[in-house]
């Protein structure tokens, strides 16, 4: 392959990468109120900076890097497929917000808002061992891939059912990285 050619596929690739979505939408909100607890289904939630979703118990670590955790709808019916359920209810993900419409995977390295707050993607929300328990034997196996991500808040904000979730452009010009 020419020089050149490299240089135009990795061009292409950063471009589709940083490319625009069309925005996605917010259908459950859930809050901890204490360790160990269920969830608390809500339908519109306080983002703090530094501290999270505002009731919740959990803030994530210092780094801020885990202050909300987000899960696809769509994820939702492949898990109950996959452990021979009928439905997955929300609560039993422990994730905090549940969105449609959007791949949250694409979300990676990109900032969006949801309502009047902004937030970063930083990761994939892998499961954790509380997945059997909640769903039964094979919930952790069910979520891996299906987990949603993990996201730092870079403003505070309200969010509200039906909420758009959209996503920041990107500049994508320049030199492929």
């Amino acid at each position: 392959m020419p020089p050149n050619q490299n240089l135009i596929i990795m061009s292409t690739l950063k471009e589709l990468m940083n490319a625009p979505m069309r925005p996605g939408t917010l259908e459950w909100i859930g809050i901890r109120p204490a360790h160990r607890q269920a969830l608390q289904p809500v339908e519109s939630a306080e983002i703090v900076l530094g501290a999270g979703l505002k009731g919740d118990h959990y803030p994530g670590k210092g780094d801020g890097k885990r202050a909300v955790t987000l899960i696809q709808a769509e994820h939702l019916p492949a898990v109950a497929t996959l452990l021979g359920l009928s439905a997955v209810n929300p609560l039993q993900t422990r994730r905090n917000l549940v969105v449609s419409g959007v791949n949250l995977i694409a979300l990676k390295n990109r900032q969006f808002t949801i309502g009047t707050a902004l937030l970063e993607t930083t990761g994939e929300c892998a499961p954790c061992s509380r997945m059997d328990e909640n769903l039964g034997a094979g919930g952790f196996q069910a979520m891996r891939g299906h987990g949603g991500i993990t996201a730092r808040i870079l403003r505070g904000g309200t969010i509200r059912l039906g909420d758009a979730l959209i996503v920041i452009d990107v500049e994508t010009s320049g030199t492929p990285g």
